[in-house]
């Protein structure tokens, strides 16, 4: 446990000692990691002084916080990791940062995205657990930092897997939140109806206490009575699971049925089939919308990608965009109906392990739910070959994150975390 974990465990430091760590950390670690595109030292440690002083101590009392540099920070740049990103200050944070602003938190700055969290440019972020790895993307740089202890919490975003994905390849906790349930004000946007503000911590009581700040409510008492009641989804894509993925969610059901876990296949039908045609529709016909005023005012500084999602109705017309739309809401209401039968969903997180590089990784496991609007939990339990962390995902119903969290806390204490893989 390092001092930075030890303010979520019952043994906080003083505000001006976490931000202290946090800055010992990032110049021990940061050349080779790279997850920061900004570090605030002196506003952070004012912001610390001044919490230090503060009669009133609230429930983020001077933690050091990194936020997504996709997202607006009062006084610090948004470059969204791209040439066409702002080089003058916010003016205002967006409102997630001044949620977390008011619960005490210290914005110690921005970190690394893949360009726009949307496409481009990638993350120059490395791996923590191996530097020739990428943490995946887009929050490459947020999912790292709290991966080597820089912060113990950070902001991300996830329009198909940028929140669940770098945290199964970096060994973290992540929440993609219920969609809507944060504010996306202020902060960039690719795909308005699949964008969400993702959270980071250490571990899950950090989630949790991100959650009581950010006002989700408490959790719903578990539908099913008696012992935990698990769905096991292979989803439509479990062909392209590689071998430590397989391995993964088959130790994971063998060891939760042998402690008492009731485990049941959750079987998606047919209709589930046909999301992944439907998420590529919506995904580049928002994304049109989102950057067609980049396209038309600088050209020639937005990367290719970008042109081809501003072209995309050719790609997918108004029919096709409207046959998808209708069939997410369609799966949306089937999955809620099955979601009642069972406490939660276990799925993958990722194909397997971190790919080498600096890519973004694929997001073919984390796109349907994202689609779907359901809360996902990343669990840390695995490490993989080579020692690579690998994740699965708990998933549950709209607005059901802090049950899925207590779920997840069950599981968690009967698997254990960083388990070797045999």
């Amino acid at each position: 446990m390092t001092e930075a974990d030890r303010s979520l465990s019952g043994t906080r430091l003083d505000p001006e000692g976490m931000v202290d760590v946090a800055l010992r950390r990032i110049a021990a670690r940061d050349h080779d990691v790279r997850a920061w595109l900004h570090v605030d030292a002196a506003g952070a440690r004012a912001a610390a002084h001044r919490l230090a002083k503060a009669k009133d101590k609230g429930p983020l009392h001077g933690m050091a916080v990194g936020i997504k540099d996709v997202i607006d920070v009062r006084g610090m740049a948004t470059t969204h990791n791209s040439l066409l990103g702002s080089a003058a200050p916010a003016l205002a944070d967006a409102p997630c940062v001044s949620i977390l602003r008011s619960a005490g938190a210290v914005i110690l700055g921005k970190t690394d995205t893949t360009e726009f969290a949307a496409a481009g440019r990638n993350a120059v972020t490395a791996n923590p657990h191996a530097f020739h790895r990428t943490p995946g993307g887009s929050s490459s740089g947020s999912a790292a930092a709290v991966a080597d202890g820089h912060v113990p919490m950070a902001l991300a975003t996830q329009t198909g897997g940028s929140t669940i994905r770098p945290a199964s390849f970096c060994g973290i906790h992540a929440l993609k939140p219920t969609w809507g349930l944060i504010s996306r004000e202020g902060a960039k946007l690719y795909a308005n109806s699949l964008d969400t503000i993702g959270l980071y911590a250490r571990d899950l009581a950090g989630l949790d206490l991100l959650c009581e700040v950010f006002a989700f409510g408490p959790p719903s008492p578990r539908a099913n009575g008696g012992p935990l009641r698990i769905g096991l989804c292979h989803t439509p894509y479990w062909d392209r699971a590689d071998a430590e993925t397989v391995a993964a969610m088959a130790d994971a059901a063998a060891r939760l049925r042998s402690a008492g876990v009731e485990v049941v296949p959750f079987d998606l039908p047919p209709l589930f089939d046909r999301l992944e045609d439907a998420f590529s529709a919506i995904l580049w016909r928002e994304g049109q919308a989102a950057f067609l005023d980049l396209a038309r005012r600088e050209p020639a500084l937005l990367h290719a990608d970008f042109h081809d999602r501003v072209g995309s109705a050719a790609r997918f017309p108004n029919a096709v965009l409207r046959q998808a739309l209708d069939l997410t809401a369609e799966a949306r209401r089937v999955i809620e109906a099955m979601m009642a039968n069972v406490d939660a969903v276990l799925a993958p997180s990722a194909p397997g392990i971190a790919p080498e590089g600096r890519g973004p990784g694929n997001p073919i496991f984390n796109q349907m739910w994202t689609q779907l609007h359901l809360p996902v939990l990343n669990l840390p339990l695995y490490r993989a070959q080579e020692a690579m962390p690998l994740g699965l995902s708990l998933v549950g119903p709209r607005y059901g994150d802090r049950t899925v969290l207590a779920v997840g806390r069950e599981i968690e204490t009967l698997l254990g975390c960083h388990r070797p893989l045999e």
